[in-house]
């Protein structure tokens, strides 16, 4: 096994580099950047230089005067040092303001997460026991809307009902406006308060569809040769649930489990800009349209270590899951 995740790792090590040099030749094509927006917006100043001055200035400036190669080399130099620059739009280092907004992002995908594992597992497991049953209808139709209609549908929805029509929750932001003057539990208690929509919304979004993967590797697992054998030994149908069935259907479900890592990072772009929440997905977002490449290309080589560790995580898990399954 762990001469195995060596190797893992060092094969991720090498698709990193090469997927980061991918994601540098897209971001230097983009067509908008701040370089460009600053030199228009230096150069129609009075009596300011030319444009094509200012922006041969500001590509000096900024390390941009070379070739894509030539850059990518240099940005991996600085990178493996722990070096990514200022952020050209926050004007501030890029590890600075992307630990500012991380956690915001972080509390709202591990919150959304574990709702969808309670919520998905027992339901699928539920569906899967009484297949072709009025539940199972019931539960295939909630899991079918969740997984058809867009993240941006139910947030309006819920920001309709919730906010707008009941005044239970505010309409956005992150705090309310009398936040200073509350205590440290008030404190809490109102960034929750405005925490409750956007979790529901990545939630709803969610479940449909590690449900439905439930229910259909739960009736895979039901259908085998020795859950009929345990049945037929007298077992409870709760032991046969419970002690057989479930921890072999667990074997699929930790391939979603383990790739959902780089999602507790990444953010809901959607989701948070709705809400108007200050998380990595808003900010990546905002940086990306301003052409802020340190900061994008640090969050994007971030999300890209983030899913290999999650596919490494995946295939271990095998491992621990089922007995049966070993590494060679």
């Amino acid at each position: 096994m762990w001469k195995y995740i060596v190797k893992r790792i060092l094969t991720s090590v090498v698709i990193l580099f090469f997927v980061s040099l991918i994601i540098y030749t897209i971001i230097r094509c983009i067509p908008t950047s701040y370089i460009e927006t600053l030199a228009r917006e230096r150069a129609s100043l009075p009596g300011a230089k030319s444009y094509t001055e200012w922006l041969a200035q500001l590509n000096a400036m900024y390390g941009m005067d070379c070739g894509i190669i030539e850059g990518f080399f240099r940005w991996v130099a600085s990178a493996v040092r722990g070096e990514f620059g200022d952020s050209w739009y926050f004007n501030i280092p890029v590890t600075a303001k992307f630990a500012s907004v991380i956690w915001d992002s972080f509390y709202l995908g591990v919150v959304a997460f574990v709702l969808q594992i309670i919520i998905a597992i027992p339901l699928g497991i539920l569906s899967a026991r009484k297949q072709y049953s009025r539940t199972d209808y019931a539960i295939t139709v909630v899991a079918l809307i969740g997984i058809s209609l867009p993240g941006f549908f139910f947030a309006t929805i819920l920001k309709l009902i919730f906010s707008i029509n009941l005044g239970w929750f505010d309409l956005y932001g992150k705090v309310g406006r009398y936040y200073d003057q509350l205590d440290a539990w008030g404190k809490f208690l109102d960034v929750a308060s405005h925490f409750v929509l956007p979790i529901a919304t990545l939630t709803i979004i969610s479940v449909g569809s590690l449900m439905r993967y439930t229910r259909t590797n739960m009736l895979e697992v039901l259908n085998s040769d020795f859950i009929r054998t345990a049945r037929a030994k007298g077992l409870s149908e709760s032991t046969v649930i419970n002690k057989h069935a479930f921890r072999n259907t667990l074997i699929p479900i930790v391939t979603i489990i383990g790739g959902t890592l780089p999602g507790l990072f990444a953010g809901a772009m959607i989701t948070e800009t709705l809400f108007q929440i200050p998380g990595i997905g808003y900010t990546s977002y905002t940086a990306m349209t301003n052409g802020d490449i340190p900061f994008f290309m640090f969050y994007m080589t971030f999300m890209a270590a983030l899913t290999l560790m999650g596919n490494l995580i995946s295939d271990i898990l095998y491992a621990v899951v089922d007995p049966r399954v070993r590494v060679g």
